[in-house]
């Protein structure tokens, strides 16, 4: 007997509904489910392909504990009995800085993910965090940090409403979108098109996203910044500027013309490889538009000057008006945010109040580069990283030099990996902890809903019941938080039974709450839900921004109202927020901070290059999410291949052959993958994807390391990094091809 049930996708940020079919208490299909309110039926290659990922025989079922040099099945006691037995007594003899902790990016696809790393975080009082960010999109939280008072305010393209689209480094068709949750982007995009707008995309490939513009800019890898500066130059110059309403949120619209001044785009144009008429077309493309939004991702991102493309993108929505407008990019507001607070001056966004042990970086919003991971855990001294907690992330294959990394994690006293999988990372571990298939675990999305096109709220239980000898993997993190922290053998409720008791502590105590002065211990008695994870999902409910404030507002949400609409409750389209979303000190947008000031003469010494190199960039495929989906038969195949992507003349000239394998190096090494000939690159660039290289002994990927491809970090030396924010610089570096005969 089959039946069907609800589930939000947890494979990529587009956050689709999705219908699974269920028999015998095992996921044997999934369809896009019509009736969610969000993605309204569509589907991707990855959420088709969700029971194959639900069932995935090389998915640990059980813990693993090494004994003796190697990793055995062990019982969940076992298991977290030897976590809190050897890292308290590291704790104590060295330090809180002794433990490291590395989140990767599908922390930010499920409830446990979301909920608990802060509560380890807090215990443990490290300050040697390590996540994804670093090797995405932390230049966006900088740039954003520090124009708004608040990294976490992200302005998003209204594509359902503008009018133009300027897109940089981004490639939704194939990424279904980031930090822009939109489900269908294509569908969007199309529709962009069908109203009448115009679409720009700015790329060294002709993707399938570049094929859909009005315009392709086949811009040199690395000069994004150089780009939007000069059109900010022609913005300025040709008296442009129009920033509207939103001036008297403006501070610094002088200072930044002054600071665009020498980008002019017959001296930037060269550099970028972008002819001079054509910067100042998009310019006046963007000005003219009666709607318009500019849009930067990973590309912009993961370059030498990625803070400062992403500070340009604001920028230029600032100065023609479109930032915090219907049409423009706006700032959502997810059901889980804060409780509104009155407009004002806030404190601020810094940088650097701590730096890395070994090579200096400064701390961004409480993390270090990932790729510093292994000198802080290699070179000894005081505060040397000795213990490693692993969640979600496989920093082998995603960070620059593995076999660095590989070798350092060999080092560690001890490493505790929360991972479904033996992967290239989590086969160091000394204890490993694997969550049950997502369809056997509740899912809320956080995060995704605060950069969403759309205000909406989901929330999907369970679709299949815990196998047996499975844990939830909120519990999972929960007793991982007790082990750490010298609570060991309490209830996991624990957890968050002090979490629930310290925000209420802290609501009823804060004069702009719809709690204040009210008794916390009755507020927590009303939070309804089976599980303490689903009473703080009430409990955040219920103080935010649509929330029932606890009776306060009758109508407003909880966790029960959500329950009742399985396919979710819209909000309506994204509104104004200014000036309530700023926490600047002075109140307003600052739009030349002084650490961006302070980075310009950097961007300007590369006016004076002239690189003949070859450079190299990543890619996407819609049927990946970086390292995680190759183990999956359905979606490692067909156009999902590691290859090396060359255009026609560069291969000729190099000699070539297509098929052939091909000797990549730069500073961090080398690799050899197979040529790929086509003119979908531009000449002087070359491609290979990331998230391959599944060839190391120890992990148990079957499908994948039978198509191991290469690991095109193993490239990189770490050195290269965005000064701002910590990124590792991945695309845009130049490398040397050689035939292998």
């Amino acid at each position: 007997m089959s039946r069907t049930a609800p589930r939000i996708c947890p494979l990529c940020e587009a956050t689709c509904g999705l219908s699974l079919t269920v028999e015998g208490g095992r996921v044997t299909g999934a369809r896009g489910d019509a009736d969610d309110v969000f993605s309204r039926g569509f589907i991707c290659p990855k959420g088709a392909a969700f029971a194959d990922v639900d069932n995935d025989p090389d998915r640990l079922t059980g813990p693993l504990v090494r004994r003796d040099g190697t990793l055995e099945k062990a019982g969940w006691d076992e298991a977290f009995d030897l976590i809190a037995a050897r890292l308290r007594p590291v704790i104590e003899q060295y330090g809180p800085n002794a433990v490291g902790v590395v989140l990767g990016n599908p922390n930010v696809h499920t409830m446990a993910g979301a909920l608990y790393p802060p509560v380890l975080l807090g215990a443990l009082r490290t300050r040697n965090l390590f996540t994804a960010s670093t090797l995405d999109q932390m230049p966006k939280h900088v740039s954003s940090g520090l124009l708004f008072g608040d990294p976490f305010a992200i302005p998003v393209p209204d594509l359902d409403r503008t009018g133009h689209l300027l897109l940089l480094g981004a490639n939704p068709l194939e990424s279904n979108g980031s930090l822009c949750t939109a489900p269908d982007f294509p569908g969007r995009l199309k529709a962009l098109r069908k109203r009448g707008g115009t679409l720009t995309v700015v790329d060294p490939r002709r993707t399938r996203t570049a094929k859909l513009a009005d315009r392709h800019v086949a811009i040199r890898p690395g000069t994004d910044a150089l780009l939007l500066a000069s059109v900010a130059h022609v913005l300025f110059e040709e008296k442009l500027v129009a920033p509207g309403e939103l001036e008297t949120h403006l501070e610094g619209l002088a200072e930044v013309a002054d600071a665009t001044r020498e980008f002019v785009p017959e001296v930037v144009g060269p550099v970028c490889d972008v002819a001079a008429d054509e910067i100042r077309a998009i310019a006046r493309e963007l000005a003219a538009a009666p709607t318009a939004a500019v849009y930067g991702r990973i590309g912009s991102c993961t370059v030498e000057h990625g803070t400062l493309a992403n500070w340009l993108v604001d920028v230029l929505n600032a100065v023609t008006g479109n930032l915090d407008r219907p049409g423009g990019a706006l700032f959502p507001l997810s059901a889980t945010d804060r409780t509104p607070r009155p407009a004002g001056p806030g404190k601020g966004f810094a940088l650097g109040r701590w730096r890395s042990r070994v090579g200096g970086h400064p701390e961004v919003k409480s993390e270090l580069p990932l790729a510093a991971l292994a000198e802080e855990i290699e070179t000894p001294g005081e505060g040397r990283i000795r213990v490693l907690i692993a969640s979600a992330a496989n920093p082998v294959l995603s960070a620059p030099d593995g076999d660095r990394l590989d070798r350092a994690l060999a080092g560690l006293d001890f490493m505790v990996s929360i991972d479904p999988y033996l992967n290239e990372t989590s086969r160091h571990a000394d204890v490993v902890l694997p969550p049950p298939p997502p369809s056997q675990s509740a899912h809320f999305d956080f995060a995704f809903n605060g950069f969403a096109v759309r205000n909406q709220v989901r929330y999907t239980r369970p679709a299949v019941p815990l196998a047996d000898g499975r844990m939830d993997e909120c519990e999972i993190h929960a007793r991982l938080v007790l082990a750490a922290t010298g609570m060991h053998g309490a209830a996991p409720d624990a957890v968050d039974a002090l979490v629930i008791d310290g925000a209420l502590a802290k609501a009823v105590a804060d004069p702009h709450s719809p709690v204040h002065g009210r008794d916390a211990k009755d507020l927590a008695a009303r939070l309804t839900g089976v599980s303490g994870p689903e009473r703080r999902l009430d409990l955040m409910l219920r103080l935010g921004p649509y929330g029932d404030g606890f009776g306060a507002r009758p109508d407003g949400l909880t966790l029960d109202r959500v329950l009742a609409r399985p396919h979710g409750i819209d909000l309506g389209p994204l509104e104004p927020r200014l000036p309530q979303v700023l926490r600047t000190r002075s109140g307003r947008i600052e739009l030349l901070p002084a650490p961006i000031a302070a980075d310009l003469p950097r961007l300007r010494a590369a006016l004076s290059r002239r690189p003949d190199s070859l450079v190299l960039v990543g890619r996407r495929h819609l049927r990946s999410n970086n390292s995680w989906l190759h183990n999956i038969p359905a979606l490692n195949g067909g156009s999902n291949r590691c290859t090396l992507q060359i255009h026609p003349e560069d291969a000729t000239r190099l000699g070539l052959a297509d098929g052939a394998d091909v000797r990549i190096t730069a500073e961090g090494g080398a690799v050899t993958a197979p040529v790929e000939i086509t003119d979908s690159v531009r000449r002087g660039v070359v491609s290979l994807p990331h998230g391959w290289g599944h060839s190391r002994p120890g992990s148990r990927l079957a499908v994948a390391s039978d198509r191991p491809g290469v690991n095109v970090n193993q490239l990189l030396d770490g050195s290269r990094i965005d000064p701002l924010s910590g990124t590792a610089v991945l695309n845009g570096f130049p490398v040397a091809l050689a035939p292998v005969s």
